[in-house]
């Protein structure tokens, strides 16, 4: 279905090629895991697969790349549309309608497919995604991950043969990219449907791939089952972690695979006294009361109290729709408040001028590279330094500790999304204010640089900053968070601290929690301390 043969890929002034004499044969009805390091190649090597890459990206394309016969050097990415279908790590960039629905069915408008039948798909979709109570909803009113869920649904309408999905669960919590990769299993078995994935949390798809294509960031591409790949991968799910700390072989990519092999390490740790909670008591960094956020008819946060210490980091998670980036803004107070009252350091963030405001509550968005306008990494980082009054050099420092080795010289828009992510995240940890919100910050983010960017906010909590972290990613939220705050339809429906939290929760445990239960282990780093390795 795709073959590569000696293909090569090579952008203007890059210091080497991205992608070099790669070869390899997917064949109909895989579904093939893409994985690798941040900047490893592997969005161009998604974007290969129906020719953007080089047609709409630019650079330079040696060997050859042939999907269902056709050779993308001589056919232009419009004639692979009813072929191959692609979902973007940005889904809002991808869309060219208005509502749900419209979203939904303009990619059959402009295959021409039969009214009738377009309804029908359409309606399959709605209920496939779990989204049909979204079908009149502006597609800019919905939260990250009901967007990421329409543009898969946007794609899966016009029934591809082949599926290309740049990290499709990014922004997905937890149940819903359950959902999502059941339904895209779904189509691999069921219409045999070839499925090829980029994604960095590993954990969640590991275990459905048939194949695993790891890219060491040489241009190389690996090719192998996830299990002889994850032997030696530098990038790996806490579940390999555990399993090689354990030596297990071969090594166990499913909760249930590795539970039944955990008993003599359960009862190896049954012997060792569990990690305790870090109990933070510092002074009061923010204080909410009755914080309230409407959109018309739309009641997005009720009634939400907060007290966030100095030193605390807090996770803020709940399925998607259920108000944390409205909540982060309202605190913020750049975004709309409805009702209520936010304290920090005595002023109300929303009565300040957006300048002051920013020196007390620092946020990160979702959409992170708005905050990107320079035309170079190094002039972003001077900025940074500039603005905070920090010493020359400190936002550079702090984007080689999260995704080293990045060419200042570039402009930001030329980055991966999870380099731009990176290099904004710099840009606001320079600053470092009282208090600072981040709305999904390790999206694109590789483990390497996730275990850095937790070792800096681990820094600057220790510094008495207090951190909000917005996240469906429960992984993260195991190593970093102090307390867990989870959100529903508006409210706060539990809060306390984050082994309390997660342990009780199928649906936020991380995998270390679920293999080890009924203890209450969270990461590998805990188990291996405990162990003494």
């Amino acid at each position: 279905m795709i073959e590569f043969s000696g293909v090569g890929v090579t952008y203007p002034d890059a210091a080497g090629p991205t992608l070099s004499n790669v070869d390899l044969l997917v064949e109909e009805g895989e579904l093939c895991l893409v994985a690798g390091r941040t900047g490893a190649g592997k969005s161009t090597f998604l974007g290969a697969i129906n020719g953007l890459v080089p047609h709409f990206t630019g650079g330079r394309l040696s060997g050859r790349v042939c999907v269902a016969g056709k050779d993308t050097s001589r056919h232009p990415p419009r004639e692979f549309a009813d072929v191959v279908g692609v979902v973007g790590q940005d889904p809002l960039a991808g869309f060219v309608t208005d509502t749900v629905e419209e979203e939904l069915a303009y990619g059959m408008e402009q295959l021409a497919v039969p009214p009738d039948v377009m309804r029908k798909r359409v309606e399959e979709t709605l209920d496939l995604l779990g989204i049909a109570e979204l079908r009149n909803r502006p597609l800019r009113t919905l939260s990250g991950g009901q967007q990421q869920r329409v543009a898969i649904g946007a794609v899966l309408t016009a029934h591809p043969k082949v599926l290309v999905l740049d990290e499709p669960t990014s922004a997905l919590d937890p149940t819903a990219a359950e959902d999502v990769l059941a339904a895209i299993t779904r189509l691999v078995h069921d219409l045999g449907t070839t499925v090829v994935v980029a994604e960095h949390r590993l954990e969640r798809v590991a275990q459905y791939a048939d194949r695993f294509l790891y890219l060491p960031g040489d241009g190389s591409v690996r090719s192998g089952t996830p299990a002889e790949i994850l032997e030696t991968a530098e990038v790996a799910p806490p579940i390999v972690e555990l399993g090689r700390l354990a030596g297990w072989s071969p090594l166990p990519l499913s909760v249930r695979d590795a539970r039944r092999r955990a008993g003599s390490l359960r009862e190896r740790l049954s012997e060792t006294a569990e990690p305790r909670a870090v109990a933070t008591s510092g002074d009061t960094a923010l204080r909410a009361e009755a914080v309230q956020v409407r959109y018309g008819d739309v009641t997005a946060v009720r009634g939400v109290d907060l007290r966030l210490a100095q030193g605390e980091i807090l996770a803020l998670m709940g399925r998607n729709g259920s108000g944390k980036s409205s909540l982060l803004w309202a605190l913020q107070g750049s975004g709309p408040r409805s009702g209520g009252k936010v304290d920090v350091g005595g002023e109300d963030p929303h009565t300040l001028k957006p300048r002051q405001a920013r020196t007390r509550v620092g946020l990160v968005p979702q959409t992170a590279a708005d905050l990107l306008y320079l035309d170079s990494v190094d002039a972003e980082c001077t900025q940074a330094d500039g603005e905070s009054g920090a010493a020359p050099g400190t936002a550079r420092r702090l984007l080689d500790r999260l995704t080293p080795g990045i060419d200042g010289a570039l402009h930001p828009g030329d980055l991966s999304e999870g380099q731009r992510l990176a290099l904004v995240l710099a840009v606001q940890l320079t600053a470092a204010p009282p208090v600072l919100l981040l709305d999904e910050p390790t999206r694109g983010l590789d483990y390497h640089a996730k275990r850095h960017f937790a070792e800096v906010l681990a820094e600057l909590a220790a510094q008495g900053r207090a951190i909000v972290v917005a996240t469906h990613d429960v992984e993260f939220v195991a190593t970093v968070a102090h307390r867990v705050i989870v959100m529903a339809e508006g409210e706060v429906v539990a809060d306390g601290p984050t082994k309390d939290v997660v342990v009780a929760s199928p649906a936020f445990a991380p995998q270390v929690a679920k293999i080890l239960a009924p203890q209450a282990w969270l990461t590998v780093a805990e188990v291996a301390k405990a162990l003494g390795e």
